[in-house]
């Protein structure tokens, strides 16, 4: 028998494109992807069929829907936060219709099918919004159910469609005629600030970690957007991806929610520095912060409850901050930037 398939939009992004390897090497699924630019040759080697192509296309989802029999369905495309506050009604267009297109394809698929297809979807701690730094040293470690008042366009999009999400799950046309069709499973984690070694970032407001780090090994000064206190949960791409598939193959039967925290270490901004210096003595780094991303980080968590994502499908994460810097970013940064010898360069 042929291999189930699954689809990944934004599959040229910075989960995406690790997910595709993951997904490769676990070989158990055909994959398919849909991102508005064309995947790099390095990654279409992991796929079954690649299409380049806006997921607010609703013609391009029902072409690759009738052309595989899509069982598994990764909904990486998002608008991010920076550029979803310069473009709201953009970021509502990408982020809630895009989804919803994508729900409607999956419901589809699972009347199809006759059983339910696996959306999953990465959610953020953008859907907290936590009024004052000492509300927010006050709160800890944030459960799924608290602060749900997102003060960013982005953080808006996702915690409504997570809500879809759950309606499509539980109560979809629940009054009509199909109200007992199956239904789509989806599943979703509320992601921390992501570091990945493989893309360099791209001006997102969790980026000013791994923005010290690039600029440190480039030789380069940097001032840091938020002030040496500022604090948020952050997490190495290996264990977000781990989340991801681990939460795929979990038992419906034991999840009791549709929306799990996960994390894994929660540095300062001033803590960062400090590793970044210990790894490039000569790194320049100083504080200039924003006063509206700086808000915007200030409105996140210090820290997520991560405990019902351990309790019902097991998650730990395989890295702390010390190994995240020393087994993943530093090795894999060193080597993009060998040939620019910047100073500091240990």
């Amino acid at each position: 028998m042929a291999k189930p398939v699954v689809l990944v939009t934004g599959a040229n992004g910075e989960i995406g494109r690790s997910l595709l390897q993951r997904l490769y090497a676990d070989g158990r699924y055909r994959v398919v992807t849909v991102d508005l630019t064309p995947l790099p040759e390095k990654y279409r080697g992991y796929c079954l069929e690649t299409y380049a192509g806006n997921i607010m296309d609703r013609y391009l989802l029902d072409q690759v829907a009738a052309h595989h029999e899509i069982e598994v369905i990764f909904h990486l495309a998002a608008l991010l936060s920076t550029r979803g506050e310069r473009d709201p009604e953009l970021a509502h267009q990408v982020n809630v219709e895009g989804t919803l297109h994508l729900l409607r394809v999956a419901q589809n698929q699972s009347q199809r099918l006759g059983r339910a297809v696996r959306f999953l979807f990465p959610s953020s701690i953008a859907v907290y919004g936590l009024p004052s730094v000492a509300d927010k040293q006050r709160a800890g470690r944030v459960q799924e159910e608290a602060w749900n008042v997102p003060i960013t366009m982005y953080g808006c999009n996702k915690l409504y469609c997570e809500h879809l999400g759950r309606y499509f799950t539980t109560n979809y046309r629940q009054l009509g005629a199909l109200a007992t069709a199956a239904r789509l499973d989806f599943r979703s984690i509320r992601f921390p600030g992501l570091i990945s070694a493989e893309t360099v970032p791209t001006g997102g407001t969790s980026d000013f970690g791994p923005e010290m780090l690039h600029a440190a090994a480039k030789g380069e000064r940097y001032s840091c957007f938020v002030g040496p206190e500022a604090r948020i949960p952050f997490m190495a791409m290996p264990d977000a991806v781990q989340a991801l598939t681990q939460l795929l193959d979990a038992d419906r039967e034991r999840l009791t929610q549709t929306v799990y925290n996960v994390g894994a270490f929660s540095p300062s901004a001033a803590e960062i520095a400090a590793r970044v210096r210990k790894a490039y003595p000569n790194a320049q780094i100083d504080y200039a912060p924003d006063p509206v991303r700086a808000k915007i980080v200030d409105s996140w968590p210090e820290d997520v409850d991560d405990s019902r994502a351990r309790q019902d499908w097991g998650w730990a994460p395989a890295y702390d901050f010390e190994r995240a810097m020393e087994e993943y970013l530093l090795p894999n940064v060193r080597e993009r930037y060998a040939n620019q010898r910047p100073s500091g360069h240990p």
